[in-house]
């Protein structure tokens, strides 16, 4: 029986929204990366649970009972497809979190599975529960709920949000408040001396704070504070910066000093002295290159720490840069300069750090350091810090910070010892203190709060950062961190108890056939650590849960940290030295099995559901190769737009929008085998369908061309194997290779032109491969949440992904390249089966290093199609030869280039290396596309009469030029310089 259709646009705009985080919603019980909307998992659930009331095998006492229960919400639905539209809406509007605990709503949805399943609840289980969007939306649905997950991190979590919130929710909000606030008056008594007021009875409420290095060059020696920026607060009516002098003492080195000052202007405020790890002294000018910057940086273990002399005044290391704080009486965020006071109760800090120390070590060392002295490790591009000597994970925080954690972890255990409902809970806001008060987080001069160092899935190195005082009313502390998981347990509606286990995904503890619903968000090859992320909290719950089962590694007990050894992930992507066995072929076996796993728990009538957002081939293939190995068979296929377009990933590369679901059910035992040419004949069909039903809602770009795998595998996967006339049995790769194939060209028809009217009218077919490259490039461009992707010319100072060679505070992405860039595997997976060669189109129309191709902007042609003399030499040659030709502008364009020009071969030697130059070596002509970007390089040249010429010319020639500039007018994003020239260029063509 069939599962219902699925409202793909309205669950996307719920599921986009709900990424910011409202109040009460899971995310803001604790961090876990890549966790799913809610919304998203709550539709695709009930779509899974419910059957289609126009199939003809719904029962009819289900389409009696769901006519009743929409009534409640909705108008009547007569007809059985009135019925399908109504259960549509509901699922449409049930994923808005707005209506996520409506008592009538959740008693709709209930009733539905209910009416679906019996009164027997349907079992969902997820082996890679994580965050646990999955199983908890399958609790809010009235389902039981089995989850999870090799990472004691993420058990913790399921723990609380499966187990304890329905167990013991609403007193449990209640409780977290009571016991939170008796531990917070505690800790004020404990730590007033840390965190004193000021004389004038203001609160402080951050430290902000620079590492420092000296300046190495001769006759200077000043103390160089590395500050990524000197904004304090950049709000319209208040803005606040640091200035600096520079004060030059006799016989001593010349001294930096700040102050606070309100700008008029951006342009009063100075530049940072830290960019991509070089440090530029401010007394002499000098640039003190990045390996000596880490150098002095590793002496200092971090350099997050004020180094003190004998006399106890600060000599050198971390330096104080101002002092946010909050006044009675006043609104907003009030800034000072740090005084010797200030510094004192940091060097009480680092007193009370070594007593704490030395009363350990005086009992004989049992148990756990105090200190988190857990071994951080180097993961170049993922954990650059221990290049900068924080070599375990307690030297991310500060002498101030880690005092306060062990006091907390202390009081923690005081309070909560005899109170098991309470542990789980308020370790997590523990845990989420623990973000907020390390050495690694930025200060936000918009929003004038601290902001944590997740803003993506690594551990940048951060120069300046902002120290959170955990006793005041203020984001990242204490107070916050209970309320937060208080405003969870509020939120949560009535439901059943859910399971959760700490669980190998290839080796599942439930027994056969058991299971209603399989539904997963699996690991993708390398795309997130989780394990070695995860282990900055790690450390931290192993000392408040020291008795807990989650705090050993039960498959390698002297690991003293989460496990790593099973965790399915292509680990010598991140580190070869510790994981040699953990490669591409360690992460595709250990997936196989996972899925095979699944199938063996689902019962024979059961669905499953796996949830995709990689934009890789490589790793699509190893993912629909474990679902078939596994013994599934795809039957859907539902992209959900999951992302904001603003969020960092999709600032550097076509990151997907989407998260496509993959629908599958177990494939019969006498599926039988498949004709090849049969299966051929079907692909056009089903993926030509496909994308118009897409693109009908919204979906576009790469989100569209990975949701088209979708269907194109239900044709191949209902086959227990698939070969041809000769009987030679056709793998998975091959058969992709022809989806690719397909979906290029129905692409390419799209914007270019039908097959048909190519051969009439000389379109996709007779343009040539720059042009249909450009068009494939661009349409694949195109985002389903609206924003432009894959832009490269973004100079923000995003933190998503530091490259090899940057060490930077943010770890930003700064490519300052223009254009548009894609995977390089993605462009080639669509060029070689449409005959397009990508070698011969380098340095041309896109260049490709380390593994993207970007597309050239028309700007960065010019000097290649005008040469050394420029556009005005052509634009006059041309408008003295306005006549007509096969091609007018050929001897024109490309004057500073020889007749013929290499083309580049990939393969065993290095890209750009020419092999035998006498065979690979091809005339340079000049193509529809080189003529309409000469006509745009015109255009943008103001040579109105040149471009005249050009353009009646190509009006008398044929149709080709028009039709492919009005193409890429429609497929460059908005805004662009590109689509500005374009549609000027065509507005002047001659009528």
């Amino acid at each position: 029986m069939a599962e219902v259709d699925f409202p793909i646009a309205e669950v996307s705009r719920h599921a986009v929204r709900e990424k910011s985080g409202p109040k009460g919603h899971i995310s803001t019980l604790h961090l876990w990366w890549a966790r799913r909307p809610l919304a998203s998992s709550r539709a695709m659930l009930l779509g899974l649970l419910l059957p289609d009331p126009c199939d003809s095998l719904c029962p009819e006492d289900f389409k009696t009972a769901a006519r009743m229960l929409l009534s409640r919400v909705q108008g009547k639905a007569d007809s059985d497809e009135d019925l399908r539209k109504g259960l549509l809406k509901f699922i449409a509007d049930f994923a808005n979190w707005d209506l996520a605990a409506n008592p009538k709503y959740l008693e709709v949805s209930r009733g539905l599975v209910k009416a679906a399943h019996g009164e027997e609840p349907p079992l969902v289980v997820d082996p890679f529960a994580g965050g646990g969007s999955i199983p908890l939306e399958a609790l809010r649905l009235g389902c039981d709920t089995f989850a999870s997950d090799l990472n004691p991190v993420a058990c913790l979590i399921l723990k609380v949000m499966l187990e304890d919130i329905p167990r013991y929710a609403p007193e449990l909000a209640d409780e977290v408040r009571r016991v939170g606030a008796e531990i917070k008056k505690q800790a004020e008594e404990e730590l007033a001396d840390l965190y004193p007021k000021d004389p004038d009875g203001a609160t402080p409420i951050a430290y902000l704070w620079a590492r420092t290095v000296r300046c190495e060059a001769p006759n200077c020696g000043a103390e160089i504070p590395l500050v990524r920026s000197l904004w304090l607060c950049k709000k319209p009516n208040r803005k606040r910066a640091l200035r600096y002098t520079v004060q030059r003492p006799k016989d001593q080195p010349p001294q930096i000093q700040f102050e606070i000052f309100e700008p008029k202007t951006e342009k009063e405020v100075l530049s940072g002295t830290v960019s991509r790890a070089k440090a530029s002294c401010v007394a002499c000018g000098v640039v003190l290159a990045p390996d000596r910057v880490r150098a002095q940086l590793s002496t200092q273990r971090g350099g997050a720490d004020v180094i003190f002399d004998k006399a106890g005044h600060r000599d050198c290391g971390a330096r104080m840069l101002a002092i946010v704080r909050l006044k009675l009486g006043e609104a907003g965020r009030h800034y000072r300069l740090p005084t010797d006071r200030d510094y004192l109760t940091v060097k009480n800090a680092h007193q009370r750090q070594q007593n704490i120390v030395r009363d350990w070590e005086r009992q004989g060392k049992p148990g756990l350091h105090p200190m988190p002295d857990e071994i951080l490790p180097l993961m170049s591009g993922t954990f650059n810090v221990p290049i900068y000597g924080m070599n375990t994970w307690g030297d991310l925080f500060a002498a101030r910070q880690k005092v306060a954690l062990i006091t907390w972890l202390r009081l923690l255990a005081n309070s909560s010892g005899s109170r098991s409902e309470l542990t789980g809970p308020l370790t997590l806001a523990l845990s989420r203190m623990a973000m907020c008060g390390m050495s690694l987080t930025n200060w936000n001069a918009f929003a004038e709060k601290m902001q944590h160092t997740f803003g993506r899935q690594a551990l940048p190195m951060v120069w300046d950062f902002a120290e959170v005082v955990p006793l005041a009313s203020a984001p990242g502390s204490w107070g916050n961190a209970y309320e937060l998981v208080a405003e969870v347990v509020d939120a949560w509606p009535n439901s059943p108890i859910g399971q959760s286990q700490l669980a190998d995904a290839t080796s599942h503890p439930l027994p056969d056939n058991g299971a209603t619903v399989w539904f997963t968000d699996p690991p993708y090859y390398f795309a997130v650590p989780y394990a070695d992320l995860s282990d900055f909290f790690f450390v931290w719950i192993k000392r408040a849960l020291p008795e807990a089962s989650l705090s050993v590694d039960p498959f390698d007990l002297s690991n003293p940290l989460t496990p790593k050894e099973q965790e399915l992930c292509e680990m010598s992507h991140w580190d070869a030295a510790r994981y040699p066995h953990k490669d591409k072929t360690f992460f595709e076996e250990g997936m196989a099995t996972a899925f095979g796993e699944g199938r063996r728990v689902l019962g024979d009538e059961g669905v499953g559901c796996v949830v995709f957002a990689h934009k890789t081939t490589e790793g699509w293939e190893a993912l629909l190769s474990g679902m078939i190995r596994g013994g599934w068979t795809i039957t859907g296929s539902w992209p959900i737009a999951t992302e904001m377009g603003s969020r960092l990933r999709a600032r550097d590369s076509a990151a997907l929008a989407t998260s496509v679901h993959l629908v599958c059910r177990p494939r019969a035992e006498d599926a039988g085998v498949g004709d090849w040419a049969g299966v051929l004949r079907e692909l056009p069909k089903r993926v030509g369908e496909w994308m118009e039903r897409l693109q009908q809602e919204g979906v576009r770009g790469a989100d569209l061309v990975f949701a088209c795998i979708g269907p194109a595998l239900e044709i191949f996967s209902q086959f227990e194997t698939v070969e041809d006339a000769g009987g030679r049995e056709i793998q998975l790769a091959e058969y992709l290779e022809k989806v690719w194939e397909v979906v290029g060209r129905t692409a390419l028809e799209s914007v270019l032109g039908t097959a048909d009217a190519a051969a009439r009218n000389g379109a996709a077919g007779a343009l040539e491969e720059d042009a249909r490259l450009t068009a494939l490039f661009l349409w694949t461009l195109q985002s389903t949440n609206g924003e432009p992707a894959g832009s490269a010319d973004d100079d923000s100072d995003g933190d998503d992904g530091a490259d090899e060679e940057d060490d930077d505070d943010s770890g930003g992405f700064r490519n300052k390249s223009k254009g548009y860039t894609l995977i390089f595997d993605v462009v080639r997976r669509f060029a070689q089966p449409l005959g397009i060669e990508l070698p011969k189109w380098e340095d041309r129309i896109i260049d490709i290093k380390k593994g993207v191709v970007r597309l050239l902007p028309v700007a960065e042609r010019a000097k290649q199609l005008f040469g050394e003399d420029g556009a005005q030499a052509v634009a006059a040659r041309l408008e003295k030869q306005a006549e007509t030709g096969t091609n007018p502008l050929q001897g024109i364009l490309f004057p500073d280039e020889a007749e013929t020009v290499p083309i580049r071969r990939r393969g065993r030697r290095p890209v750009g290396e020419i092999a035998d130059e006498s065979l690979l070596r091809s005339p340079r002509q000049v193509t529809t596309l080189d003529r309409i970007h000469t006509a745009m390089l015109l255009q943008a040249g103001g040579r109105s009469n040149a471009l005249r010429a050009l353009l009646k010319t190509e009006q008398e020639r044929g149709p080709e030029f028009h039709r492919l500039a009005n193409a890429l007018s429609a497929l460059y994003p908005k805004g662009s310089e590109e689509k500005r020239l374009l549609d000027a260029m065509l507005l002047a063509t001659p009528r």
